[in-house]
């Protein structure tokens, strides 16, 4: 079982972005699209529905402070 990672403050929305357009590799390119959605304040079902995943893929994944809903 994986245990999901709490955001890094060294990155922004906008690296995430950048990264994404740079990869040739589109679930990657996904994965970093959702990540910069989660960055910039999209609930995890918002996140998810962008990265094409589940919800519980978006709760595997990163741990939101507890304020988020989603």
């Amino acid at each position: 079982m994986s245990v999901p990672i709490t955001l890094r403050r060294d990155f922004s929305a906008s690296e995430f972005r950048g990264l994404a357009k740079k990869s040739k590799d589109g679930p990657q390119a996904r994965r970093l699209l959702t990540l910069a959605a989660i960055y910039d304040g999209a609930t995890r079902t918002e996140a998810a529905k962008i990265g094409g995943v589940g919800l519980q893929i978006i709760r595997d994944w990163v741990s939101l402070p507890e304020t988020s809903s989603g």
